[in-house]
């Protein structure tokens, strides 16, 4: 059996970003960004003396602090996690690999909390609250999604690839909610009206996974889908979920959460149920009628939920444990929702913006599909030259979340 194809991997590898960087982003994300996240949690959370003091110091850490191993006696991650720190023992937040650094800091938040730990905050997620803000804070939004959701199952006149390539944009944009780059209630989050969406794609390959999708549609038994953000990027998960699912395009759909509280928003299982909750309980029909039937498709089998620890490590891609490789290659696409989750199997490396999916993604053995929305200076796939053209047009195009890309590959 074909596992991943390390050898088809460009060699060397463009290096990795490091926050040691001066002045781009992942340095403003370790001086900023993250000391912001642990103090918010601190403001979110009535954490007793002994839990603040040590979420305290670990934003102190931030930048010069040096890496450690995790002492969290009974997290079923920490001997993992010790290995993947173990070649990084004493250089500090900024020297060590951006992904690395902050994947790092997520799970330091949890040895501080005690989330694996018995006790008062057993399994407790110090993103909760801002998790719940939401969904509460979208569902106006929510309403206006699941009324165009039923719009696309019910124009059956008109032809599925059509009503499929919505349903993708539909779902992209949703990963403009992130709750790491823009708290629920922020005013500055980017939001584009609707006839705006598609100019704002810098590679749009709909075309080709629709047409991948409809012409296997008799082998199409499943398709899996690795989650991002919970809130309403869920629900658009979910809405894109019960199109595949209503349209008869794919049979079975697994989606992946991760299995703790990470990147403040990054869905969980239990987010998942709460979330096909939330919309069970609505009062309006359509919202109502979509979150019992997802319900209905989890009790049958036909929405599965999994989770796995590799989803919170620093590992990239190529780094796929084989029993994931072997569960992907039962599916007929995987696919692959937002920022974190794409520069993950694109290593978080400095690759040239033009560089083609087929030597960044050549060692995966099955199709991909990433539907990103750009909050990291990780991008390939670009036409030439447009880069330069955007640097031009707008500063920070690569992480103001404006921008977004439909990108498929199959080896």
């Amino acid at each position: 059996m074909t596992l991943i194809r390390k050898e088809l991997l460009p060699n060397p590898l463009p290096e990795p970003l490091r926050g040691a960087e001066i002045g781009s982003f992942a340095h403003h994300t370790i001086t900023v960004r993250l000391p912001a996240i642990g103090l918010r949690v601190l403001q979110e959370n009535e954490f007793a003396l002994p839990v603040q003091e040590k979420v305290q110091r670990l934003v102190a850490e931030l930048p010069s602090g040096k890496v450690r191993l995790l002492d969290d006696s009974a997290a079923p991650d920490r001997a993992a996690w010790n290995h993947y720190l173990q070649p990084y023992l004493g250089m500090d937040w900024l020297q060590i690999p951006w992904f690395l650094a902050e994947t790092y800091f997520y799970r330091r938040l949890l040895e501080a909390t005690g989330y694996f730990q018995p006790g008062v905050n057993f399994m407790r997620d110090p993103y909760a609250w801002q998790k719940q803000q939401g969904l509460v804070k979208f569902d106006e939004q929510i309403r206006l999604a699941c009324s165009r959701l039923q719009m696309d199952l019910d124009n059956v006149s008109q032809p599925l690839e059509t009503r499929l390539a919505r349903r993708l944009l539909a779902n992209l944009w949703g990963n403009q909610v992130d709750l790491s780059m823009w708290p629920a209630g922020q005013a500055n989050r980017p939001d584009h009206p609707e006839e705006a969406q598609r100019r704002h794609l810098l590679s749009d390959h709909t075309l080709a996974v629709s047409h991948d999708l409809l012409n296997r549609q008799s082998h199409a038994r499943r398709v899996d889908l690795i989650l991002d953000n919970a809130g309403l990027e869920l629900v658009q998960d979910l809405l894109l979920c019960d199109f595949l699912l209503e349209t008869d395009l794919v049979q079975v759909i697994c989606l992946h959460a991760k299995p703790h509280p990470t990147f403040v928003s990054d869905a969980m299982p239990s987010d998942i149920h709460q979330t096909l909750a939330y919309l069970a309980a609505s009062e309006d029909s359509l919202v109502n009628r979509v979150g019992l039937r997802l319900q209905e498709r989890l009790a049958a089998g036909l929405l599965k939920v999994h989770d796995h620890f590799y989803w919170t490590s620093p590992l990239p891609g190529w780094e796929l444990p084989d029993d994931l490789i072997r569960d992907f290659r039962a599916s007929a696409l995987l696919i692959s929702k937002g920022d974190a989750n794409y520069r993950r199997f694109l290593g978080d490396r400095h690759w040239a913006f033009d560089t083609p999916l087929e030597t960044a993604l050549g060692y995966l053995p099955f199709a991909w599909l990433g539907l990103r929305v750009s909050k990291s200076p990780v991008m390939v796939a670009l036409k030439p030259g447009k880069a330069e053209e955007l640097d031009a047009q707008e500063a920070g195009w690569l992480t103001n979340g404006r921008w977004g890309v439909i990108q498929f590959y199959r080896p």
